[in-house]
């Protein structure tokens, strides 16, 4: 069995750096105006910012399908047999079901993981699922290692923009006004308990009680100095500074990473969007 590792542009890495690591990786779409674009290929990260500063309605979607395709042809003509995959997960996109087929389609054996999340875990996933092959560990025990980093994963979002959400049909124009007006802030997050869908954690009054509200959840389920925490904005990097912070004074030997916001996140989160992602690496030694 020779293995071909594939992700895609919801890590928030361009595909010509994932090929500096071995990886394929396919783009997913921004579409704006009725024109769909590669994302990080055909429209650039500041482009998508400007689109969201001048309020430009945007949607996303699963890579192309010809684009899969033509990935796996490609990997297919260069000795592989397998190709394992780790995309952004099902519960926000069909990639992971595109790429099965286009698997099936062009005759390679197909291994998925569904990260529940997107981002900066979906990156560490393929690149811990490449390692472990190069060293020769079996399909097993890499799946093994994959979902234990899984369970200790989480995605939190605190929403700044309650508008772009009514723009974007995720919210009525009635419960966004209610919401302003009561000053409520809502905290959501997803990982393998909600089936990578985004669920509501919490709602409060305040952008501090949010950053308390999860702080207080993340320590609860054992987040301690041995976790990764990466902190992703979307164009609100001292909002981010501060809750970082607070972050590590709350946790000890905490290091928080601060990023921007992959684009086809910030996409559906709008402008001052905090998403704070953990995991913990060290739960299974090999």
């Amino acid at each position: 069995m020779k293995i071909a590792f594939v992700t895609d542009t919801g890590t928030g890495i361009h595909p010509d750096e994932w090929r500096k690591e071995g990886i394929y990786c396919v783009p997913l779409q921004i579409e704006c105006d009725g024109v769909s674009y590669d994302e990080m290929v055909t429209i650039t990260y500041d482009q998508y910012m400007e689109n969201l500063h001048n309020k430009k309605m945007m949607k996303t979607s699963l890579p192309k399908l010809g684009h899969i395709e033509e990935c796996f042809r490609e990997i297919k003509e260069a000795g592989y047999d397998t190709v394992f995959c780790v995309p952004i997960c099902r519960g926000l996109s069909g990639a992971l079901d595109a790429m099965e087929m286009m698997a099936k389609q062009t005759g390679l054996e197909y291994i998925g993981v569904d990260c529940f999340v997107t981002a900066v875990v979906e990156a560490q996933l393929v690149r811990t699922a490449k390692r472990m092959y190069e060293q020769g560990k079996d399909i097993d025990t890499i799946l093994k290692r994959l979902n234990e980093i899984i369970d200790t994963s989480d995605t939190i979002l605190i929403f700044e923009d309650l508008q772009h959400m009514v723009r974007g049909g995720r919210l009525t124009p009635m419960a966004a006004a209610l919401a302003g007006f009561l000053r409520i802030k809502p905290v959501l997050h997803l990982n393998r308990t909600t089936k990578g869908r985004v669920d509501v954690m919490a709602k409060v009054r305040t952008t501090r009680k949010a950053q308390e509200t999860v702080i207080d959840v993340i320590k609860k389920a054992g987040a301690n100095k041995d976790y990764t925490y990466i902190l992703a904005h979307v164009d609100a990097l001292e909002n981010a500074k501060i809750y970082a912070r607070r972050i590590e004074e709350a946790i000890q030997g905490a290091h928080v990473q601060i990023i921007n916001l992959v684009s086809t996140v910030g996409v559906h989160t709008g402008l001052g969007c905090l998403a704070l992602q953990i995991f913990n690496e060290t739960v299974y030694n090999e």
